[in-house]
């Protein structure tokens, strides 16, 4: 599965483009990164850039921002509305898929030590990654700013956890840490009063709302601090507000951990505050961008609560959501566009998965050498995955198997995941293929030439030899979702649940040809092994498993 991260580096310049280009080149000059966004404000003097990748690839990227950052900002000339301390001010690094806050965290830590190794700039750990308690707030951090770093660092309780104690005066101060995606969320609301609308951000907002007594008077405890009801929603901040554009309030909510709280939660939650208040949700909006996995699990949520299978392909469960929530209500909304995933290029899917069926047949016949047998192989393992949803769909919806129902729906989910896996890896196969061939026609005029050629090929080979081990993976997964509905599935479609589990076996079967062809032409012995052993042992059990599948489909149908 893909792996990707999401950096928001913050830079002290907002009002000199050509400044701001520059860092961003730095940014796209990675490759596999991909820039989703530069925002400037002019009277903050600020820019705050957003793009995505995976790990290795974004944490490359924000050490050649900050490090340009730091040729081209001269902080000592900085004047601007925002608190900033830095020429690069703030790096986040934001989980999205595939990765922990722990690989983030780490991330973190290896970019502010080579910013205060290399750059000689301080940095302090922030967030998640922080290394102790007081320095987890940004705004704790950056108190004072710029023009009280050099009288800070002077201290030892400031300390910087990278970088010399020193006040570089220049770039100033680095902040580098981890934190969770922010969803900004808006909840529409059937009024133009905002002190309506705020009143149920209070009610949910993890804050609450201060403690009045009887005078209307705000208490407070022994040490002067506010006495607050506490809100009934975790990590999410909540204010009211009128929007002149749209012609009603709304609640303006910011999910600092989306994974806590979802959006459909919060959606929920609001609409059942409204009402005790006499109002009506009537939509919700969505500000910048938002993870796959939370639209994912919104649509999945609306799925079960109207009794149907959650196991729907990713674009009607995506679709059910937005609808849902009514996410279009204010503006419209594209998940091509909205969706994080899918901006930075990783949709559901490649293109020869985009081709229609023919085309992908008139492509396959011709004399081209890719897409071949590895691609065709995926092919089959995602049709024996996709047969073996159906059956898991309709046995679902069956009332004679309604004892059956909540297995059919996990069954049916596991295997939308199965499908949309080995689908991607019908062109992860012909790009690693091309890869081989790209390495081949590298020149080889002389040692060194001939060295490097060598090195590309053998890793480009290794590649080649990985999908197709996973393609058998899947395979083994799409078979076992085939024999579970061969069993407990609807007699009527015995059958289908047969035709899943020979496709499936093929997948594999195919698979295990190109992972034998790739591997006598590896110099790594050791890993050609290990691959020619997972891959025979993977074989072994497909084949067990098929044969017993066919044998209870064939009883079934008598």
């Amino acid at each position: 599965m893909i792996s990707l991260v999401e950096c928001v580096p913050n830079f002290s310049e907002g009002r000199d483009r050509s400044v701001i280009d520059r860092i961003t080149a730095s940014i796209s000059g990675v490759e596999g990164v991909s820039l989703l966004d530069v925002d400037m404000g002019a009277d903050t003097n600020r820019t705050v850039v957003t793009f995505i990748g995976p790990p290795a690839a974004v944490e490359e990227a924000a050490f050649r921002a900050v490090a340009r950052a730091a040729e081209l900002i001269d902080m000592r000339r900085h004047r601007g509305a925002h608190p900033r301390q830095g020429a690069t001010d703030v790096v986040p690094f934001v989980p999205v898929a595939g990765v922990s806050m722990d690989e983030c965290v780490a991330m973190a830590q290896r970019v502010g030590r080579r910013v205060g190794e290399e750059l000689r700039i301080p940095v302090w750990l922030y967030e998640a990654a922080a290394t102790r308690p007081e320095r987890t707030s940004l705004a704790d951090l950056r108190a004072g700013e710029y023009e009280a770093l050099a009288e800070k660092l002077a201290k030892a309780e400031w300390a910087p956890d990278y970088g010399p104690a020193e006040h570089n005066e220049r770039a100033g101060a680095t902040v580098v840490g981890a934190r969770e995606f922010l969803v900004a969320f808006n909840v529409n609301l059937n009024t133009r009063n905002h002190r309506k609308a705020n009143a149920v951000a209070f009610d949910v907002r993890t804050k609450g709302r201060p403690v009045r007594d009887e005078k209307g008077r705000v208490l407070r405890d022994e040490a002067g601090n506010v006495v607050r009801e506490p809100g009934t929603l975790k990590d999410v901040r909540a204010i009211g507000w009128f929007i002149e554009e749209y012609g009603r309030a709304q609640i303006s909510m910011n999910l600092t951990n989306f994974r806590v709280t979802p959006p459909h939660i919060a959606l929920e939650e609001a609409r059942e505050r409204a009402r005790e208040r006499g109002l009506v949700v009537t939509g919700s909006e969505l500000v910048g961008l938002i993870p796959r996995a939370a639209l994912v699990e919104a649509g999945k949520y609306y799925l079960r609560l109207s009794g149907t299978s959650p196991g729907q392909p990713e674009e009607e469960v995506i679709r059910t959501a937005v609808l849902s929530m009514g996410l279009a209500e204010v503006k419209p909304f594209d998940p091509a566009e909205k969706v994080v995933e899918y901006r930075a290029g990783h949709g559901l899917a490649g293109p020869l998965m985009r081709l229609s069926g023919r085309e992908f047949l008139n492509e396959l016949s011709t004399d081209s050498p890719a897409p071949g047998g590895g691609s065709v192989a995926a092919l089959a393992g995602a049709l024996g995955a996709s047969l073996a949803t159906m059956v898991a769909n309709l046995t679902a919806r069956n009332k004679a198997y309604a004892e059956a129902q909540a297995e059919m729906f996990d069954l049916a989910e596991k295997g939308q995941e199965v499908k949309d896996r080995l689908c991607t890896l019908v062109d992860e196969d012909t790009r690693a293929f091309n890869r081989m061939l790209q390495a081949f026609r590298m020149p080889k005029g002389g040692s060194a030439e001939e060295a490097v050629r060598d090195a590309a090929v053998e890793e480009a080979t290794k590649g080649a030899t990985l999908v197709p081990l996973e393609v058998m993976r899947r395979a083994g997964e799409a078979l076992s979702l085939a024999a579970a509905v061969a069993r407990q599935g609807m007699k009527a479609s015995a059958s289908d649940a047969g035709v899943g589990a020979l496709m499936a076996r093929a997948a594999a079967e195919g698979a295990w040809l190109n992972v034998r062809i790739n591997t006598p032409n590896l110099k790594d012995r050791g890993f050609a092994a290990r691959c020619l052993a997972d891959a025979d042992a993977l074989l072994a059990e497909i084949r067990r498993e098929a044969e017993e599948v066919h044998r209870t489909v064939v009883a079934a149908i008598g």
